[in-house]
């Protein structure tokens, strides 16, 4: 595919415009808009971008925190190539690309201000602990959860370390087109959630 010259500064570049491959997750583009505006991005932010999966938030943070740093993590091979293959596309030069699982791939990362967790493999209470001890004073976690667990997974770990949740739900449904007619197309339902430091 083809650099693409996206023009605005606004989250929300369209899913079309990022290579897929098949099994590999995208953030779809009303939930990256949310998640991102949750994340409150500034110009020189360190930002990890757990469990990248196509790369869709690494791209759009990236573009947000110039000249700030994203640090790509991912364990899947082929989702991190995807990753670096999307952030090739947008001519991004501040990404760091970390093949591992979380949380011992994050170690030797400098501190964050942000930290957005897309996937967790399993191991959501060892990379919310890690994060919340790196995590800069007044940084902000934002969680994407597709299962219940995950969901109960993030309200228990507040609860347990005292810190500030804020929890949405986003129903999306999308105009589609099936022969004559037009008709939605529900996406399934998304939690994000956001603990402050």
């Amino acid at each position: 595919m083809t650099e693409v010259n996206w023009p605005y500064l606004t989250p929300g570049i369209p899913d079309a415009c990022f290579r897929r491959e098949e099994g590999v997750p995208l953030t779809k583009e009303e939930v990256r808009i949310l998640t991102l505006a949750k994340a409150r991005l500034a110009p020189g932010q360190t930002v990890y971008d757990i469990g990248t999966g196509t790369g869709s938030l690494t791209v759009e943070a990236a573009r947000l925190i110039t000249p700030g740093q994203v640090y790509a993590i991912e364990k899947e091979p082929l989702a991190l190539a995807l990753t670096q293959a999307n952030v090739n596309r947008f001519g991004l030069e501040n990404v760091k690309f970390v093949e591992g699982t979380a949380p011992a791939a994050l170690a030797d990362l400098p501190a964050p201000n942000r930290v957005l967790v897309g996937g967790s493999g399993g191991e959501l209470m060892g990379i919310l602990e890690v994060c919340l001890q790196k995590l800069e004073p007044g940084g902000r976690l934002v969680l994407n959860a597709v299962t219940w667990e995950t969901l109960q997974g993030g309200l228990d770990f507040a609860q347990r370390y005292g810190v500030a949740a804020e929890v949405i739900c986003v129903n999306v449904a999308r105009l589609t087109t099936a022969g004559r007619r037009q008709l939605w197309s529900a996406m399934n339902p998304v939690y994000i959630i956001t603990l402050t430091r």
